[in-house]
């Protein structure tokens, strides 16, 4: 999932497996994403992905992969886009690659814009710890939160790669590794985000960030950021990382600042307000002993 208006009008990328590995893929991102590689399925999954893409015109192949695979995706027309370090059990790199159908779509095209964005993120100072403020309370959100957290999702993205603003999804997800996250003020919810786990792997992806508009300029991603990898912590996840919207300061320094690194940039890569945008990924070792 990912990182800022009304429910998708368009139905949402399928989730569905092909063989044993977890693929996304629709018209909405207009492309096939690999997010979980079973080892099983190399290499037929390669031609298997090039087929579906071709059958229903997508113009992007998105994967993430172990770095074991980088040389023969690499073979097979994709190039890496992001680079994480020790993402797999704190042991095995991973490689976020594409492969492209459109040659439009390749290219970045507001690349100055993106990079004044990482500039800007990688020179803010660091935060050691976020102001609390008095009058709000985070906590871990609950399947009878599932409702008051669709809302909230409805009113800050107009579309999305995942359908969060259907409570039923969001029940699912956390019933499975996600773990969501909510900040109150006077008890209605004011800014949410999750925590998709991958147990087995010991990783994480911190997403889904949503702040209602009138309590933006708060620093709450930053709260909730610091609370989520205070659990994560718990649960032994050893690598955290996000794909946040490019030219968005405030995701980008809000995890620069609590000491993420970037990984790269995923050109054209996500439906969010409505148009595919570029985004960036960072990355945080969560277990001191991982360099």
């Amino acid at each position: 999932m990912m990182n800022e208006r009304h429910p998708n009008t368009q139905p949402a990328d399928r989730l569905e497996t092909l063989g044993r590995s977890l693929i996304q893929h629709g018209k909405s991102n207009d492309r096939v994403y690999l997010m979980k590689l079973d080892g099983s399925d190399y290499p037929a999954i390669i031609e298997q992905m090039d087929t579906l893409a071709a059958k229903e015109g997508y113009t992007k192949i998105f994967v993430k992969i172990p770095s074991r695979y980088e040389a023969a995706f690499s073979d097979a027309g994709f190039s890496p886009e992001a680079h994480v370090p020790m993402f797999y059990s704190g042991s095995e790199d991973a490689f976020f690659m594409a492969k492209y159908f459109d040659q439009k779509r390749a290219v970045l095209s507001n690349g100055n814009e993106v990079k004044a964005v990482i500039e800007r993120a990688e020179t803010a100072a660091p935060l050691s710890e976020p102001d609390k403020q008095s009058g709000l309370v985070c906590r871990i959100l609950l399947p009878e939160d599932a409702g008051t957290l669709a809302a909230l999702y409805r009113i800050v993205f107009e579309t999305y790669p995942f359908p969060i603003h259907d409570p039923a999804f969001l029940i699912e997800a956390m019933n499975a590794e996600t773990v969501f996250f909510g900040i109150f003020h006077n008890g209605r919810l004011a800014a949410a985000s999750s925590s998709e786990m991958d147990v087995k792997s010991e990783n994480v992806e911190m997403t889904d960030f949503a702040t209602l508009p009138e309590f933006r300029a708060r620093g709450l991603a930053a709260r909730l950021l610091h609370e989520m990898e205070r659990e994560m912590k718990k649960r032994g996840i050893k690598t955290a990382y996000t794909i946040a919207r490019a030219v968005s300061y405030g995701m980008n320094i809000t995890f620069a600042r609590q000491g993420y690194a970037l990984a790269g940039t995923l050109v054209n890569n996500t439906n969010i307000s409505g148009s595919l945008e570029s985004m960036n990924v960072w990355y945080k070792p969560l277990n001191n002993s991982i360099r």
